[in-house]
């Protein structure tokens, strides 16, 4: 790290793949965990279904949140390379654990016949022993999980120079590629995997898992030579807590009209910008404070304060991503007890579709999507937008946003007739498919709308731990379903959420979560409103202007035209 990159022989789509296959790993894994763990809590370990749904969320929940720390550690200290290859491990290691817990027999309770003579409600939940090494499997994967969510999308990016017309234009397609990559182990895990689980064996289904990350770490270390680094560059929570403090020690002091003024302008990596001004204060040169500490003239300069500024400007939009993840999480536990109460026979053949397999028509409609964003989607949106990538990030957000609310109202329906047909013949399951389909169509659009945002918007230095902030509205989004679960169990009694679903009333709660997504999607227009996407810093604008004049000296051919356009649309006019 910190060589000349050759990029003859380092980066590009190879490189990038690599990387990626990490990340369809971590999806095959934790999907195939969290997608059909529910019915493993209710159905092996005799668990309530608000139990078994808040474990799952939970679990989902801290690895999301491990990925902020993930982010961290990269920026700070290993780099995203070390992480990566760390990260991997520890998620191997965690889904051994899972599928040994699922092998032993003494890990899990009796059989409900066999429990206290059979007698009705004598099933027997998992003890205190057993459930200590199914969360130790889980957290112990949650950990590897976090620290590479973190840092894949990042080092997948660095394979990229943004400021080359030929790479820029590859990378405006990487995010959707990469997630249209990781989304075939999401599939793979919901179809394949859940039938194993449920048809072979869960250690069957986990070991298979734990198998798949094993030979992804192994393939992304021999890559090794094949990828660019970028050297860590410290703490990002260090420069952070410096530019606060040395703002607030310096706010009576008056701010210069003229940012000329402020403390390493001439060197500035990162243009300077008027929002956040009070920020300014931090990079003040007081000449008689600094002659009598000396610490004052080492402080922050103008970077590091611009630096911060696009951190706190990621906040807005952060809150209003959370409950987006809220809506998913349902994807994972009451949607899939929905299913393993319905009609899951395909046509007159004997086959029955397992519950959580239905998650595919979510992953379905997130491939669907994704790979009609490069060749239709984005081309079409350009014609309109005049922007490269032909959406812009916060735009997919915003698309994303009101598709989960939709699929809100259609799963309220949908709960609603299934639960009026609870006293006949159940209702085929296939009547999950609009919400499963419309969730993942928000996905497609939210999710990569979401980790552009974060990654595009973040300073370089900052950039997994800006992935790892990003992936925490994940983690407050499966908090915030368990807290809501609870909430709502307290307020109505338990009468919304019961283990017997068809004696409760989750469409009401499918309503709460729909009418929460309007205010929700009112609170991202006023702050999508106002934000200012990232300028270029000035050398990077200066190197896209020069390599623009140097492509129009020979314009041969219809692409060169496209180089051109491309360098020119990396300057913020």
């Amino acid at each position: 790290m910190g060589d000349p990159v050759d990029k003859s022989r380092t980066g590009g789509w190879l490189a990038a793949a690599l990387i990626a296959g990490t990340e369809l790993a971590e999806r095959v894994g934790v999907m195939g965990v969290s997608t059909n763990m529910v019915t493993y809590l209710v159905g092996a370990l005799h668990l309530s279904n608000a139990q078994s749904a808040n474990i799952v969320t939970n679990f989902m929940g801290t690895l999301n949140l491990l990925a902020f720390l993930g982010g961290f550690v990269a920026d700070a200290k290993l780099g995203r390379y070390r992480t990566i290859a760390a990260s991997a491990t520890v998620a191997t290691i965690g889904l051994a654990l899972l599928a040994a817990s699922t092998a032993v027999p003494g890990m899990r309770p009796p059989p409900c016949a066999q429990a206290d003579g059979g007698a009705a409600g004598g099933c027997a939940p998992a003890s205190g022993r057993q459930m200590a090494l199914l969360y130790l499997a889980l957290y112990t994967i949650a950990v590897g999980a976090g620290g590479l969510k973190a840092n894949v999308s990042g080092l997948g990016t660095d394979q990229f120079d943004g400021r080359d017309p030929r790479e820029g234009r590859a990378e405006v397609f990487f995010f959707s590629r990469f997630y249209f990559l990781v989304s075939l182990g999401s599939l793979f895990a919901t179809t394949v995997l859940v039938y194993v689980q449920d048809n072979v064996g869960r250690t069957w289904g986990y070991g298979v898992s734990a198998v798949v990350m094993a030979l992804a770490t192994a393939v992304f270390v021999a890559g090794s030579r094949r990828y660019r680094y970028r050297r860590p560059q410290g703490s990002p929570l260090t420069v952070i807590g410096r530019v606060l403090w040395a703002a607030w020690r310096n706010r009576k002091l008056p701010c210069p009209t003229d940012a000329s003024e402020l403390r390493g302008f001439s060197r500035a990596k990162v243009p300077h910008t008027d929002r956040l001004s009070f920020l300014d204060k931090a990079a003040i040169l007081d000449v008689d404070l600094a002659s009598e500490h000396p610490a004052v003239a080492a402080g922050p300069t103008l970077t590091e304060v611009e630096e911060v500024k696009m951190v706190v400007k990621l906040l807005p939009i952060w809150s209003t991503c959370i409950l987006f993840w809220t809506v998913y999480s349902q994807m994972n536990t009451f949607t899939i007890e929905q299913a393993s109460r319905m009609n899951r026979r395909v046509g007159g053949a004997g086959f029955v579709v397992p519950a959580g397999s239905m998650a595919v028509f979510l992953y379905l409609a997130i491939l669907l999507f994704t790979s009609l964003n490069e060749r239709l989607l984005v081309p079409l949106a350009r014609r309109f937008t005049g922007r490269r990538e032909g959406l812009a990030s916060l735009q997919r957000v915003g698309t994303g946003l009101v598709l989960s609310t939709i699929a809100m109202v259609a799963a309220a329906l949908v709960e609603k007739k299934r639960r009026d047909a609870s006293g006949g013949a159940p209702i085929s399951a296939f009547w999950l498919v609009p919400q499963f389909f419309l969730v993942g169509a928000s996905e497609a659009f939210g999710y990569v709308g979401q980790l552009e945002f974060f990654i595009r918007e973040a300073p370089e230095r900052m950039k997994s731990m800006s992935t790892g902030l990003f992936l925490t509205t994940l983690s407050m989004g499966f908090y915030l379903s368990s807290a809501l679960v609870a909430a709502v169990g307290a307020a109505t009694g338990g009468a919304w959420v019961r283990d017997d679903l068809d004696d409760g009333r989750l469409d009401l709660f499918y309503w709460m979560l729909a009418v929460l997504g309007v205010f929700n999607f009112l609170g991202f227009l006023c702050f999508a409103s106002r934000h200012e996407y990232k300028r270029e810093a000035p050398a990077a604008a200066a190197t896209a202007i020069t390599r623009a004049v140097e492509l129009t000296k020979q314009p041969e051919e219809e692409e060169d035209a496209v180089k051109v356009a491309v360098a020119v649309n990396m300057i913020d006019v």
